[in-house]
């Protein structure tokens, strides 16, 4: 399992049994370890109030939740603030003899299927997984995007069509985009109809087109078609320099120009990155917020480095200390991977790079 994916753990346990459980796992992975009072031993904090209080907070700020006690108890503590499986944390409960590994809740985009089979393999116990997917030996496409870190139109909708049609046995398509193959080997794809060429298309349900295009390529598709969605990885990285109080819209607008450009749908744009001199400017943090992607912030130093290899501005390095800012910042955000020309309007310059997979 890739841990990475929760970078940050809280583990609950309520009795002796389950301490002694718990100092296990602390050997193997980086855990928040609660507990009551009474039971409080090194490496472990003591409940803020109730154990249901704790765990009801927890929910709001780790990326997974682990409980080791009964089923029930952890449902009727967590019951009412539980969301969506988009957005709540993986929730894993194990019982205090280590015998069964339970994936309770958000078991795909959360991860805690992948959390469940590799808690199991620590502690030499049965992972008890129930989503239909995985019972069948199939992948999910929740789990796919997940994997990827991508994103399409409708998600959840689509989600529930696909996988429906994965475990009902129909023929859902697999292609990948070119630039996106060597992604392949690292996905788990089982259940999907693999697709060479949208050209020849063998006969399917659905076909799931993976790719950072802002437009497929024509398909070839017989008369009676089926339905066509499009998965898109975040890869695309964004330098940005912008003149003090540029207004959000300006830069909006001539990054939508910027990829549309280039021909990549907004959905692959993965972060913005400027000069550390920018990170109060309202356009950049606005515009980072409104598309949920992060902000990133390189030092004049670090970006000097790289200055050489592009055009300098004298303005550019009397106001800020270096003689370009976009180029350098996307340069970094791509380890070098940058495409297309830079964008200079209206006092804001934006540079495309494409990143590697998360």
């Amino acid at each position: 399992m890739n841990i990475a994916g929760h970078e940050s753990i809280a583990v609950f346990c309520l009795t002796p049994g389950g301490v002694r459980l718990v100092h296990r796992l602390q050997a193997h992975l980086p855990l928040t370890c609660f507990t009551s009072e009474k039971l409080l031993e090194p490496g472990f904090t003591p409940f803020n109030g109730s154990f249901g209080d704790t765990l009801r907070e927890a929910f709001k700020h780790y990326s997974a939740l682990v409980v080791v006690a009964a089923l029930g108890i952890t449902v009727r503590m967590l019951a009412p603030i539980i969301n969506d499986k988009m957005h709540d944390p993986a929730v894993v409960v194990i019982d205090e003899g280590g015998q069964h590994v339970i994936s309770l809740l958000s078991g795909h985009v959360g991860g805690a299927n992948a959390l469940t089979h590799h808690l199991a393999e620590l502690l030499g116990a049965d992972p008890v997984i129930t989503t239909a997917t995985d019972v069948n030996g199939m992948a999910a496409l929740d789990t796919l995007a997940t994997q990827l870190d991508a994103d399409m139109q409708d998600f959840r909708h689509v989600v529930k069509v696909i996988n429906q049609m994965l475990v009902s046995g129909q023929k859902v398509g697999l292609w990948w985009d070119e630039p996106l193959l060597n992604e392949c080997e690292q996905c788990d794809t089982r259940g999907f109809v693999p697709v060479v060429s949208l050209e020849e298309l063998p006969e399917l349900d659905a076909l799931v087109c993976i790719t950072l295009r802002d437009s497929l390529p024509e398909l070839s598709l017989p008369e009676l078609s089926p339905p066509v969605y499009k998965l898109v990885p975040k890869r695309v990285v964004a330098g940005i320099g912008c003149r003090r109080d540029t207004p959000l819209q300006t830069v909006i607008e001539l990054l939508r120009q910027q990829m549309a450009e280039n021909h990549f749908d907004l959905m692959a744009l993965r972060a913005i990155g400027s000069v550390v001199i920018k990170k109060d400017e309202p356009a950049l943090n606005q515009l980072a917020q409104c598309w949920r992607v992060p902000f990133e912030l390189f030092s004049v130093n670090e970006l000097s480095l790289h200055e050489q290899r592009f055009p300098a501005s004298d303005f550019v390095r009397q106001t800020i200390g270096i003689g370009s800012v976009s180029q350098p910042v996307a340069w970094l955000m791509s380890e070098g991977k940058l495409v297309g020309r830079t964008l200079r309007q209206q006092g804001v310059t934006i540079t495309l790079g494409v990143s590697q997979s998360c």
